[in-house]
């Protein structure tokens, strides 16, 4: 059986971005209920918030779910209180080391995942103990690694130095897609940005629309001096391209950022002024369809693959 779908209890290796502003109970309960796993964004919640979206959540699906906690969050110790009170199944973190909060978690019987940018920090992470690693490639929308390593390097790298399932991440939309990401040696596939083009996504529907416009190099990653994301090329990252280019300082930077720019472009509709996150891969997006007819496409395209190259003659 599958690594991943035996770890979490799924019928399908597949797991949904846990996505600032895109990810609340709607989708995620979506994706549980289709076959995969889908996650809570606590990085755009109040721990209040995150506490109602699990009740939603746990209402509408008796499948799997997990939460995914950036760990540099502010109001970090609320928001795993929340997770262990409300008997989160499965958490995912990232952005800080998993040492500190992975014991934890597993000794209320939670398991833990950890999105990694590198090999180094993948072996830290079997170290600390998690129960699976997601290695992220720069592809990936949203906040990304410094080192801009692509997923087909990052993977069979990461696979290398650890044992434990291993989930690819980054420029996956598709079954070809999941293919190739598990023939390089993941056990499974994290999609972002297909699922937050989706119906059940709490994106905005024009940040949805425009997604579905764009072609290849439509986004690039930006705001390097503070922490890299890839963004859509509007007039804000325009502004973070003219001021990086002039030298600014971080200070500069942040007083440019500012408070809530992702929340006024991908949730309030700011296409201009607003902080539109999404990866590479949004490229191949020209339609908004249901989270059940996107996963039921990615199967369909990757066992007819699979079918095709088990056909092809060898060299």
């Amino acid at each position: 059986m599958n690594r991943i779908c035996n770890l979490f209890n799924i019928k399908y290796p597949i797991i949904q971005g846990g996505m600032v502003w895109c990810s609340g109970w709607k989708l995620a309960s979506a994706v549980s209920n289709s076959g995969g796993l889908g996650l809570l964004g606590a990085g755009s919640m109040h721990p209040e918030t995150l506490e109602e979206h699990i009740i939603k959540m746990k209402k509408a699906t008796n499948k799997p779910f997990g939460v995914n906690v950036p760990l540099l969050y502010p109001e970090i110790e609320k928001i795993m209180q929340v997770v262990i009170a409300n008997e989160v199944p499965i958490v995912f973190t990232s952005a800080g080391s998993p040492k500190k909060w992975t014991s934890q978690l597993q000794s209320h019987g939670i398991k833990v995942a950890h999105v990694v940018a590198s090999s180094v920090f993948a072996k830290k992470c079997e170290d600390a103990g998690v129960d699976a690693v997601v290695a992220e490639g720069f592809e990936a929308g949203g906040h990304n690694g410094r080192e801009e390593t692509t997923t087909m390097a990052l993977i069979p790298s990461v696979r290398e130095v650890i044992e434990i399932p291993l989930v690819a991440a980054g420029g996956i939309a598709t079954g070809s897609g999941m293919l190739a990401a598990m023939v390089l040696g993941a056990d499974g596939v994290q999609v972002g940005s297909r699922f937050a083009i989706s119906e059940e996504s709490s994106a905005h529907p024009e940040f949805k629309k425009l997604v579905t416009t764009l072609s290849e190099g439509s986004t690039k990653l930006s705001l390097k001096k503070l922490a890299p994301t890839r963004l859509v090329k509007n007039k804000f990252f325009e502004d973070v391209s003219n001021l990086e280019s002039k030298g600014a300082s971080v200070t500069e930077m942040y007083n440019l950022l500012g408070k809530g720019r992702a929340k006024k472009g991908m949730f309030e509709g700011d296409l201009d002024e607003g902080e539109l996150e999404i990866g590479q891969v949004s490229a191949f997006i020209k339609d908004i369809l249901p989270v059940q007819k996107i996963i039921e496409n990615v199967i369909a395209e990757y066992n007819q693959v699979k079918k095709k190259l088990s056909g092809e003659a060898e060299f």
